[in-house]
């Protein structure tokens, strides 16, 4: 049986940032990975994508971007790269292709099983991310035979679709990106939108990630959240790399039918909730208030700044559209952007609630010497941000490395 210190599942942004700060604490550790560096980024992108933060803000502990667009928004692919180079440069210890199959408890260490063997570590760190698999709904049973079903991991490009209307269910980043791309290649799509969350790409001359950063709102820690247990579910925000609005607004101005949410489907017939409206404007007075702190924020600093460019309300069809017939042909694909979930199907530990989720308190799972990266406000709000990596990965190696010193001189 081989050992090691730490292994730490998963090569993506939050392995490679833990791996950096346990090599700043002396920590012999290993890196695994079911594929390769950024694994994720390069197998499960559709061609199109572009990073929903500019490159400036996408730079690791100790590796900060340096290219020369920093206003620009990377593809998966140069993200890849940047992630290859970071790994060289801190050198990480790798073992790519190998997945690991159990982690397992036994006495004082863990038990790694892997496609390289097994091993033995004192610690564990849980870097394979919060969207391993593409949640889809129990409705889908229900779509006639005949519509096309896929996932935001398995799309590609519009020709991945057959010809005909499409509707896309869920209006997060992903759900209004392949929307505005679907109907813009000629696909009429209806968007089914529950709750969403709407951003500006840009509010007086600065990106949205700029205000999120200086009015200190991605560094709120989870303590300073009202109702965390809400926060957790928000989805994504309706935003785009060099594209200044897809939200309903600008969705809509393009042909994109938008209903409300996707609540039953019988008989062949699709049916809408009618709340729509109400979270609309909530999702408008939310984005407001964010405004608001960066109004504040100049106000404060006195910086010169372009005058406030609010976008306008969110404007719906009156009365809304509440069913539409998919037995009728038209509709020929349905796009499931109904978000992901973590797979942690390989751990045989007792760290989870009642409810199958694996339990933590800001990364430090129930058994010592486990640890999570990676999920959204798993400590702050800046977490499941590129730029949370390493903020997170430096407290949790803070406390591995207490928990190693404590057994060591147990």
């Amino acid at each position: 049986m081989k050992k090691t210190t730490v292994i730490i599942i998963g090569a993506g942004q939050c392995g490679l940032a833990m791996s950096h700060a346990l090599s700043q604490r002396s920590i012999d550790h290993l890196v695994m990975d079911r594929g390769e560096i950024g694994e994720s980024w390069r197998r499960e992108r559709w061609d199109s994508l572009r990073m929903l933060t500019p490159n400036w803000a996408n730079g690791l502990a100790g590796g900060p971007y340096t290219g020369a667009a920093p206003d620009g928004f990377m593809t998966p692919a140069e993200f890849v790269a940047q992630l290859e180079t970071y790994a060289r440069s801190i050198g990480t210890r790798t073992l790519t292709r190998t997945a690991v199959h159990r982690v397992s408890a036994q006495d004082d260490q863990f038990i790694v099983e892997s496609d390289a063997g097994t091993f033995a570590s004192r610690a564990v760190v849980l870097a394979t991310g919060a969207a391993s698999r593409a949640i889809v709904p129990a409705v889908a049973q229900h779509l006639p035979d005949r519509i096309f079903q896929i996932t935001p991991d398995r799309y590609r490009r519009p020709s991945d679709l057959p010809p005909g209307d499409v509707m896309v269910v869920g209006a997060s980043a992903s759900g209004a990106q392949l929307a505005r791309e679907l109907q813009m290649a000629g696909h009429p799509v209806t968007l089914a939108t529950g709750n969403h969350v709407r951003l500006s790409r840009r509010y007086r001359g600065k990106d949205i990630e700029y205000w999120l950063q200086v009015t200190g709102v991605l560094d709120q820690t989870n303590s300073e959240i009202f109702d965390l247990a809400r926060a957790k579910k928000l989805p994504s925000p309706q935003l785009m790399g060099d594209v200044d609005s897809i939200d309903l607004n600008a969705l809509q101005a393009l042909g994109v039918s938008v209903v409300g949410r996707l609540a039953a489907i019988r008989n062949g017939t699709a049916l809408f909730s009618g709340g729509l409206a109400h979270l609309a404007a909530s999702a408008d007075l939310k984005m407001h208030r964010l405004l608001d702190l960066a109004d504040a924020w100049i106000e404060e600093h006195g910086t010169p700044m372009p005058p406030p460019d609010r976008p306008t309300a969110t404007v719906l069809p009156d009365p809304p559209i509440l069913s539409m017939r998919l037995d009728n042909g038209a509709i020929t694909s349905v796009v499931w952007a109904t978000g992901f979930a973590p797979d942690f199907s390989f751990l045989d530990v007792p760290s989870f609630d009642a409810r199958g989720r694996l339990a933590h308190e800001g990364g430090v799972c129930r058994v010592p010497g486990l640890y999570v990266l990676w999920l959204p406000l798993l400590r702050r709000r800046r977490s499941h941000h590129i730029s949370g990596a390493s903020v997170d990965a430096g407290e949790l190696a803070a406390h591995l490395a207490a928990h190693l010193q404590s057994r060591s001189a147990a």
